[in-house]
């Protein structure tokens, strides 16, 4: 049925003006950079349907739509299907779905082009592609002697036994898999082979490369030896089948166009797969890809980099392709004023290095006449507010602190969505133990999302503990217990844990030869004897409930724990031993066959009306409250400093994953040369440090109406033990700044 343009151009007259300049497309490719709250998927829906609706797009030939996430998904499904609907366009002549599942989609229906066996092989998880990654340490070693043997000298060793196999322990248990996980995400998402590793891995780039090449190696062996695969295998598949003409042209047919959400995460392999399927076959690419290089805060725990995006934002520039969304209504004046201060302030101050954190583009607020209800609404006063230093002394006086406002708020305003955002999750359990009670008494719900995630790692911690009491004498097993035990604070975090499991025997069974060193290591011993003992004392279905007292669980996580246990017996039924026990658990684990109790779980019940939610900065994107406060704003934290274990400085002044991932950012950038190691870890400290400063701005600019920023005199260096309270913390650096110029906004 065909629409009248007088409705398409209803349809885009609700629309802002940069919303339009989208909503125009015509054709071939276009780079949309749109600031926080600009309303990037209400404009891509609307561009979506005007497309469908002058291409007479069906079933047949359908405009794809890329999103980074599942739930992302789901928003613009729902947005672009409601349009079509009431214009009664066929709501079969688009798709959504993530890149993966896109992927995959092109793998299964050409098996024979893909190179992978889907029939006999299988899709390792992300747990399992863990697990791999420590295997294939492990086999590198048995492969490659000789480099073991360079690496465990490394500097400073004097011959000594334990230093020996504490050394071996911290190689086998956290280096090299760290390297090789690093090393395979890389390279894979780079189109990059092992042999591609060795050929830069020249004398002054250091050996590094060539150990990861052996990792890459390995890795690849071990996948194909179990007949499985990866999601980057899936991805490289997808392009080998495109390379064939035949497949190429089906999929050609199939596709009018892409448009990409989120394209700042996005890979140089995602983004060719994307193009290719983009490609009208006769030389134009109808490729709108949408995204926001200011918020890309991925890059340091995936294989993303923004600069890839920004490169394409760049090229579209030139050809007077690129859109900026640049109004947003979302925040009240003076927040938007205080994120495009910190974005200045820190590109200034960071000028001189060789890539600056952010794009230079401000957030603008909208006109009067902005189609948004509430647009750049009125600020709960004073709408910015930093309170550093003097008036904060530690995190207790600064928990306290932001519980008075709470208080405050919520008393005059009773339905206003309040959120605290954290670095770090230990910092929610922390404000979990000061608020939850003062803001319950209030009536006020206090909801931790992180305490969800916490009862989600219930099956993979029971393992962990499991796999310990089973092989007390594996170092691997028994350094894997000993770090669940110092995260969930059972134990001292003031340890060498890779000391304790390189001799696993003399550390659980000390004897007058080998005594307990102190009083600190005989608390832990005793701990984890107790674990032995119970394994030995009670029956096997016992084992997860002392496991979660042991843990110190909380409600939900020891509900959690029983319906995992009751699951475990179920599965046993009559044969309850313990290598079977291990079996099902691992199989849970590995398949996320187990459900954990959840009675709130949407992204949408993070943001109630009245409701207090204490959430990471990293899951808050996407996400709005009308008040905001980010604590513990702490220069170790914000933009954070290099930080190498004392456990691996034998193997020089920088961690080998971090170098790796450097140096082949190097390659896949087409570098004129490879970085030498001191050179790759500054610049991937560097990278690191811009994306914190991304992470503080997505969190400042989550508030609607108040921001609150706060950051105590002093502050726990780790977050993992808050015995200590009382040491000195500077203030984040661009904060410090803000604060200074707090009244001027």
């Amino acid at each position: 049925m065909a629409v009248s343009e007088d409705a398409l151009q209803q349809l885009r007259h609700g629309l802002r003006p940069g919303q339009r300049s989208l909503a125009d497309w015509r054709g071939g490719m276009l780079a949309v950079s749109a600031v926080p709250g600009a309303g990037k998927s209400t404009g891509m829906a609307v561009a979506a349907v005007i497309a469908i609706a002058r291409a007479g797009l069906g079933r047949q030939r359908q405009l794809v739509v890329v999103t980074f996430t599942r739930s992302a998904g789901a928003s613009i499904n729902q947005k672009i299907r409601e349009h079509l609907e009431y214009l009664r366009l066929p709501t079969n002549s688009f798709v959504v779905g993530t890149l993966h599942s896109l992927a995959l989609q092109i793998a299964l229906s050409h098996r024979s082009a893909v190179g992978i066996d889907f029939d006999n092989g299988v899709l390792i998880s992300e747990a399992q592609k863990e697990r791999l990654f420590k295997r294939t340490a492990v086999a590198w070693l048995r492969y490659h002697p000789r480099d073991y043997g360079y690496l465990l000298e490394g500097r400073g060793f004097d011959g000594d036994d334990g230093e020996r196999l504490r050394r071996d322990t911290v190689l086998r248990t956290e280096v090299l898999p760290a390297l090789a996980r690093a090393t395979v995400t890389t390279a894979k998402s780079g189109n990059l082979t092992p042999e591609d590793l060795r050929q830069v891995a020249t004398p002054d780039a250091g050996m590094i490369l060539g150990v990861a090449a052996g990792l890459y190696e390995t890795y690849n062996e071990l996948l194909r030896a179990e007949d499985a695969f990866d999601f980057d295998d899936m991805l490289l598949g997808a392009l080998r089948a495109l390379e064939h003409e035949d497949v190429r042209r089906q999929w050609q047919d199939r596709v009018y166009a892409v448009f990409e959400d989120e394209a700042q995460d996005s890979t140089p392999l995602q983004a060719r797969l994307l193009e290719i399927l983009a490609d009208n076959g006769a030389g134009e690419c109808h490729l709108v890809r949408v995204g926001d290089p200011n918020q890309a805060i991925n890059a340091s725990f995936t294989t993303s980099d923004p600069i890839f995006f920004r490169l394409f934002c760049d090229r579209c520039a030139q050809e007077g392709k690129l859109i900026t969304l640049d109004q947003a209504g979302r925040s009240s004046p003076k927040i938007i004023k205080a994120a495009n201060f910190i974005l200045r302030w820190v590109n200034q101050r960071y000028a001189s290095r060789f890539e600056i954190p952010f794009r230079e583009q401000m957030i603008q607020p909208v006109p009067s006449n902005d189609p948004q209800r509430d647009a750049n609404p009125s600020p709960i006063e004073p709408g910015v507010e930093v309170v550093l230093g003097d008036r904060l002394p530690d995190v207790v006086a600064e928990a306290q602190w932001i519980g008075a406002r709470l208080r405050t708020i919520l008393s005059h305003a009773p339905q206003t969505s309040v959120a605290i955002l954290v670095r770090q999750r230990k910092q929610a359990q922390f404000l979990g133990q000061h608020l939850r009670s003062p803001m319950e008494a209030m009536d006020i719900h206090f909801y931790d999302v992180e305490q969800q995630e916490r009862q989600s790692r219930v099956p993979m911690e029971m393992l962990t503990l499991l796999h310990f009491v089973a092989s007390p004498h594996s170092p691997e097993y028994t350094k894997a217990a000993l770090e669940l035990l110092k995260e969930r604070q059972v134990i001292s975090t003031g340890q060498d844990l890779s000391q304790l499991s390189s001799a696993p025997e003399q550390f659980l069974f000390p004897t007058p030869a080998h005594p307990t060193p102190s009083k600190v290591t005989e608390h832990t011993q005793k701990v984890c004897c107790g674990l032995l003992q119970a394994r030995m004392a009670l029956p096997l279905e016992a084992l997860i409930a002392f496991f979660a007292l042991t843990l110190k669980y909380q409600a939900a996580e020891l509900a959690t724990a029983d319906k995992l246990a009751s699951q475990l017996q179920q599965a046993l039924g009559g044969r309850r031993h313990l290598q079977r026990m291990l079996t099902e658990l691992e199989a849970i684990v590995s398949q996320g066959t187990f459900a954990e109790i959840d009675d709130e779980a949407s992204e949408a019940r993070y943001c109630q009306p009245g409701q207090v939610t204490v959430v990471t900065l990293h899951k808050a994107k996407g996400l709005d409250w009308d008040v905001v406060f980010i604590p513990f704003l702490h220069e170790r934290l914000f933009p954070g400093n290099p930080f190498q274990p004392q456990s691996v400085k034998f193997l020089g002044d920088y961690t080998l994953p971090e170098v790796a991932r450097g140096q082949l950012r190097a390659l896949i950038h087409n570098a004129p040369s490879i970085p030498d190691p001191k050179t790759a870890w500054e610049q991937g400290n560097w990278l690191k440090q811009a994306e914190e400063y991304r992470l503080l701005y997505v969190g400042m600019t989550r508030a609607k109406k108040l921001l609150c920023l706060t950051a105590a005199a002093s502050a726990p260096y780790n977050w993992g033990n808050l015995k200590n309270c009382d040491d000195r913390a500077n203030p984040c650096p661009a904060i410090a700044a803000l604060a200074q110029n707090v009244t001027e906004l």
